[in-house]
């Protein structure tokens, strides 16, 4: 329910400041936050079954063929992971890699969800608009990271494989 009535002119430049002041306001909560809530085994960054290991990303999306057009929003902070490419394959740096992938997954959802607050600025149409808005500039990059976060564990299960997981040798 609209609250704040403007014209069209002040409206615009309001919602336009508020994309921005949202979009950075869920990167530095997320930033914010220690890595531990980001870990790749909780349910919400663990990747689902139907996922089949990030390939429904590849096979319905041909995300391989647009992933690299995406910015990295990481360039924009000192502390800031880059994710574009990796050049270094230690396993800490790709088990950071997890860990920033969801922390990225989080910012971009938590970017998506306050789109209803523009219903209270403008008309009820251009609610709709906010929410397009905030799904085409965000699921994206939501996307990627669901799709690289299984590729990249997998690299790590081939290049460290856990003691655990080898089979036991008998004498």
């Amino acid at each position: 329910m609209q609250i704040l009535f403007l014209n069209d002119l002040l409206t615009f430049l309001l919602c336009f400041l508020l994309w921005g002041l949202l979009q950075l306001g869920a990167a530095l909560l997320c930033l914010s936050l220690p890595e531990q809530a980001f870990s790749p085994e909780r349910f919400f960054y663990r990747t689902h079954r139907w996922e089949r290991g990030g390939r429904i990303y590849e096979t319905l999306l041909r995300v391989k063929s647009w992933k690299h057009l995406l910015p990295d929003g990481a360039a924009a902070w000192k502390q800031g992971y880059r994710k574009r490419s990796l050049s270094d394959h230690s396993e800490a740096n790709l088990r950071r890699f997890l860990v920033e992938s969801a922390r990225g997954e989080l910012t971009h959802w938590l970017a998506i969800a306050p789109f209803w607050l523009f219903g209270l600025i403008a008309p009820p149409d251009v609610l709709w608009i906010m929410l397009a808005y905030a799904l085409a500039f965000n699921l994206p990059c939501i996307i990627v990271q669901r799709y690289n976060r299984p590729r990249v564990a997998a690299l790590i299960a081939r290049l460290y494989p856990s003691p655990a997981a080898e089979p036991a040798q008998s004498n």
